[in-house]
Formats: C-alpha cells, sequence, structure tokens
C-alpha cells in the first residue's frame, strides 16, 4: 500500500498492510523544507534537524497540517478576531533574541491588550499577558461588533497541497473549537474561575464564536469533501481544569455540530485532547467522530490505550499513544518497550484502526542522537509490525 492509501483505509475502517506511523508535526509541518532557512528564529535550520526531518519525509505515513486559506478573506490582519476590522493594533520589538507582538482592541469604553512572545531557540509562542482579565473583560469583548467572516475556501490551494504531497500521505484540515478559542483569550486561572462562576456569561462567549465556526466548518466541509480533520482545544474542558459535566455544555454542545457537518459530507473528524479521558470519553462517545487522539498513556492520561481499544475503538480510530517526553528522555531499550506496548494494544482485537504517533514534538533548536534513535524505533517497529 502506498502511504496514502493506508492512511485513508485506516480512516474508512479497512484493512491495512501494518500500522501507521505519523511524527505530528514532524511531517505535519513541512520542516524539511525549512532546514535551510536562516531566520534567527528557525529552530529547524539547526543541523541536528534534517536527519529527523528526512526520515518523517521519507518513511513516515504524514499528515500534513493545513487548511489553504480563504478567497474571501478581508485585507485587515485582524480579520479572524472576533472584534471588528479596525478596532485592532499591533506592535512589535525586539528584546534581545525575543519577539515581542503586543494586540490592543480599542472597545471604546476600554482597552484590552495581549502579549506574546517568541525565544529564538524554541519552536513555540508564549502568552505573557493574556486578553481577557475577568468578568468585566469579557462583557467588554462580549459588546464589541461582530467581524464579516471568510465562507469561500480556497480549494485550490488544498488540492496543490495534496498533489505536492502525492501519496506519501494525506492534508488534514486542522483547525479550534469554540471552546480552544474562548479559554485561551485568559490565562488558565483566570479561564476556570469564568467557566465555573459566570456559566451564562461563558456561553455567551461560546456562541458567538460558534455562529463562525460552524458557518466556516460547513462551508470547508462541502467544498473539501471527504477530508480528515483536527479539531483542537477539547482539554480545556477536561479534568483537572473542569469537571466532566461541563465538557458537554462547552464543548459537546458546540463542536459537536462541526463533527456532524464534517462527517455529513463524507469527511473524518477526529478530537484532539490531551490529559485525562475517563471522565469526557462518554462526551467524546456520544458526538461520534471518526476519530482521536493523542490517547496519553499514564500517567500523563488516566486511561490504558488497551481500554480505549476496547471500549470505544471500534467506532473511532486511535491515533498516539507515544509521549514526546519519552521519545526526548527514555533510553533505547525503555523507549522500545513504550513503542511495543502500543502497538500492541492499539491493534489487538476489534477496532477501527490505529496510528502510532507521539503526543507532540521537540520544540528546541537541538535534536540528540537519543532523540532521534527514539524516533528511528517507532519507524523500525512500525513498518515490521506483523510481517
Amino acid at each position: 500500500m502506498t502511504r496514502r492509501e493506508r492512511l485513508m483505509a485506516t480512516l474508512r475502517g479497512q484493512a491495512v498492510d501494518r500500522p501507521a506511523v505519523s511524527f505530528y508535526e514532524i511531517g505535519g509541518w513541512d520542516i524539511l523544507s525549512q532546514c535551510d532557512n536562516d531566520d534567527e528564529f528557525n529552530v529547524y535550520n539547526h543541523p541536528s534537524w534534517r536527519p529527523l526531518a528526512e526520515l518523517a519525509a521519507s518513511e513516515t505515513d504524514i499528515i500534513r497540517m493545513g487548511g489553504g486559506g480563504w478567497l474571501d478573506s478581508p485585507d485587515d490582519p485582524a480579520s479572524d478576531d472576533p472584534a471588528a476590522p479596525g478596532h485592532v493594533t499591533y506592535d512589535t520589538w525586539r528584546e534581545g533574541r525575543r519577539r515581542f507582538t503586543r494586540t490592543t482592541l480599542n472597545c471604546g469604553r476600554c482597552k484590552l491588550t495581549s502579549t506574546t512572545r517568541r525565544d529564538a531557540d524554541t519552536m513555540t509562542t508564549w502568552t505573557t499577558e493574556h486578553l481577557l482579565k475577568g468578568v468585566d473583560e469579557l462583557k467588554a469583548y462580549l459588546d464589541l461588533p461582530v467581524a464579516p467572516w471568510p465562507t469561500r475556501p480556497d480549494v485550490a490551494a488544498f488540492e496543490a497541497a495534496e498533489a505536492a504531497l502525492g501519496e506519501a500521505g494525506i492534508v488534514m484540515i486542522d483547525c479550534g473549537d469554540p471552546i480552544c478559542e474562548a479559554a485561551s483569550l485568559f490565562s488558565m486561572a483566570d479561564y476556570t474561575v469564568v467557566a465555573m462562576t459566570e456559566q451564562e456569561l461563558f456561553h455567551r462567549l461560546l456562541q458567538r464564536i460558534a455562529e463562525r465556526a460552524h458557518t466556516q466548518t460547513e462551508a470547508i466541509a462541502r467544498d473539501l469533501p471527504g477530508r480528515l480533520w483536527r479539531i483542537c482545544g477539547s482539554e480545556y474542558a477536561s479534568e483537572p481544569y473542569l469537571p466532566p459535566r461541563l465538557y458537554g455544555e462547552y464543548v459537546a454542545r458546540y463542536t459537536g455540530p462541526m463533527v456532524q457537518a464534517i462527517q455529513r459530507h463524507g469527511g473524518f473528524a477526529r478530537i484532539h485532547s490531551h490529559g485525562k479521558l475517563r471522565g469526557i470519553m462518554p462526551h467524546i462517545a456520544a458526538m461520534a467522530p471518526a476519530a482521536m487522539d493523542p490517547c496519553e498513556p499514564p500517567p500523563q492520561g488516566d486511561m490504558e490505550l488497551a481500554k480505549l481499544r476496547s471500549d470505544y475503538g471500534r467506532d473511532m480510530v486511535l491515533l498516539g499513544n507515544i509521549e514526546s517526553s519519552d521519545i526526548e528522555n527514555l533510553p533505547a531499550a525503555a523507549f522500545e518497550k513504550k513503542v511495543v506496548k502500543a502497538l500492541t494494544e492499539g491493534t489487538s482485537g476489534q477496532g477501527r484502526g490505529f496510528v502510532l504517533m507521539p503526543s507532540s514534538c521537540p520544540y528546541g533548536r537541538v535534536i540528540t542522537p537519543e532523540t532521534l534513535a527514539n524516533y528511528e524505533t517507532m519507524v523500525r517497529l512500525a513498518t515490521t509490525w506483523g510481517g
């Protein structure tokens, strides 16, 4: 089977020649094309990244994360913000090898600000100041006029990405759900307090975001049917942040229609949820997604893969079960045992399908020889499994 055929058969619940293996963002992002980019803030130009990027490109079942963009996006750079264009300004500056961006929303009676920081040696952006600090800011935010949103997906760009990838894998539509956007407006401390104590107000925020999310999901699913989607944000309503009953209120109510739209048009909705699953799995199952990830094992999660497979695997493809921290920290023999356990539990008994995959990827500038060797172990074991 080609790598594309293997992934599509897995999503459809059909027989495959071996379990698929993905390195998630490595291959999910086209890191290999960035290895020669000398931008100071590009960690992938360190020589240690190239062998790992080449391994992902040549040997893994690539699930490329994309979207294709919109044909009718307004020119205003804040057009994707719920606030109306013209209400948003951006300021950027450098402090040594750190880059900062401050966003300011003019709400008339007040100004809301957020600040992010990017360090040259880490491939992540830290939010050092969140836009909403409590109930008063949330009310001011909700009073802002709703900006128009684009509704015409750039189908040609998405199909071009698929053509470029060819039989090496599939291109996946990657998006957040309403709670992902809502929760990230706050610090985790402020978010959990507001979500627990101001539930009516928090629902107003989710409804505002969901109107756009549902419209755009329907448009993309209609124009790009039959594709895999990843919907992020679910863990914001899992334990220990919120009790499981609020998962139904804050995730299933607003993310469920996205799942339904995707699958009504022949697509495959994949719920992305880190951490504990036991309390929220009944809600996830009720949304009836085609897949879920990253199925983190204990102690990061609270369910073994064998239990997920036996209880939910008949209806959902399970992706993951390898911790990124284990790839970077475990010695070779101990890590191999982890991979064998994941492959055994992920493929045993009756199930729709399994993809061996880490929970994330390294975000530092240097890939150690030990880390590269553990990635090589994932490929070696998956590609020979059952052979």
